[in-house]
């Protein structure tokens, strides 16, 4: 692809994510791992976000695929799973082209998804360090505050929870979080039956992405 054709392309991809900034969708990857886990996470971060930042997130949940150029209808893309998540050289070079073209993708370890999950986003971008992100960043604080940074949602290894993230320009394009396992958070209350105050600390953490991935 020359110059031109990929300006018209970027061109064509920034005004589709701006035209469609209210909706969301869940990454269909291969690599064997359960990408629809946490069926009831984002309808009901979506409910959350639409109450209390009233924003106008469609409720219907899109499945995209690494290589489709859906992608670009959606500001906000996240994956998560227990398993294997892997892109081919064809979904490493679109995924890329959306994140540096305005999108944001965030992964959300499951409970072992991080090894491989690290792997593939070195792969999307060799010459970038995966690096935590700092309590100080707008996503912690851009409607709630989380002065100590990811809150701690689901035990699993007792380990501290951690945001990892890529950043271009000083902007945050993916977010990798694990050792805290927000989505099991969003779940309705009768699946984990975590309690009202532990759901409330991870819906607000998943409205502040929101709110930053729309915005940034």
């Amino acid at each position: 692809m020359n110059n031109f054709y990929k300006f018209c392309f970027l061109v064509f991809a920034v005004f589709s994510m701006v035209s469609n900034a209210q909706k969301i969708a869940v990454l269909h990857y291969n690599g064997g791992g359960d990408w629809y886990s946490n069926p009831t996470a984002l309808p009901n971060l979506i409910g959350y976000c639409n109450t209390h930042l009233k924003t106008t997130i469609d409720t219907k949940i899109a499945e995209v695929t690494p290589e489709s150029s859906d992608l670009f209808d959606y500001p906000y893309i996240h994956a998560t799973g227990h398993g294997n998540i892997l892109f081919n050289d064809s979904e490493v070079e679109n995924l890329r082209t959306y994140l540096l073209s305005g999108g944001f993708l965030h992964i959300d370890d499951n409970y072992g998804m991080e090894k491989y999950a690290k792997r593939e986003i070195t792969k999307l971008f060799p010459d970038t360090k995966l690096v935590p992100v700092g309590t100080d960043h707008p996503i912690f604080k851009n409607k709630y505050s989380f002065p100590k940074g990811l809150p701690k949602i689901h035990e699993h290894d007792g380990k501290q929870p951690q945001a990892m993230g890529i950043f271009k320009n000083g902007r945050l394009l993916l977010l990798f979080t694990y050792e805290c396992d927000l989505g099991d958070g969003w779940e309705s209350p009768e699946v984990h039956n975590d309690p009202p105050e532990v759901r409330e600390k991870a819906l607000k953490m998943g409205a502040n992405i929101i709110n930053y991935a729309f915005l940034n």
